[in-house]
């Protein structure tokens, strides 16, 4: 059986990550072009999971979310509040945490890819020319001020983290 889903996302987990090792490559010191490229493209890979992937599972499923849909979904809202304010090293400490938990759920064995890549039957086409065209997540300047890291901070709570976990 062709995994062409798992593929395709686990190839872009490892580019994000090599985009943001380059953001990030001087300790506490952030190449701003190449973090506005990984928050460019770890957007717009959420986006094609919760407006492609997500709704086409559940409709695979006669309605039935996945399993771990919820999980998935806490997770995307965590990562998306992190790539509101500008980088530091909470961030990219809470960032790299949970995208390593997230990124296994769903590359995992019995993980979101692999459910897919179950289901796709003839459908696979259809889904990765979806994935493919997929526009670019329009870029916000970040935004600073205390109630901003409020915000943040009950995303993630609302996820199970605490960014205080992060911080030194």
């Amino acid at each position: 059986m062709e995994r062409e889903i798992y593929t395709f996302f686990t190839n872009d987990h490892r580019r994000l990550e090599a985009i943001l090792d380059r953001a990030t490559v001087v300790p506490e010191t952030y190449d701003m072009k190449a973090y506005g490229e990984f928050r460019s493209g770890l957007l717009k890979h959420i986006k094609m999971e919760e407006t492609i992937l997500l709704p086409f599972a559940q409709k695979a499923r006669g309605g039935e979310p996945l399993p771990i849909a919820a999980r998935i979904r806490l997770d995307h809202g965590a990562i998306t509040a992190l790539m509101v304010p500008p980088p530091s090293p909470a961030i990219i400490a809470a960032l790299r945490a949970i995208l390593a938990k997230h990124d296994a759920l769903e590359e995992g064995p019995g993980g979101m890819y692999e459910a897919l890549d179950n289901l796709m039957n003839n459908d696979i086409e259809e889904v990765m020319k979806k994935v493919r065209v997929t526009p670019d997540v329009p870029l916000h300047p970040h935004k600073t001020g205390s109630f901003i890291l409020d915000a943040t901070r009950r995303a993630l709570e609302r996820a199970g983290y605490n960014l205080s976990d992060y911080e030194r």
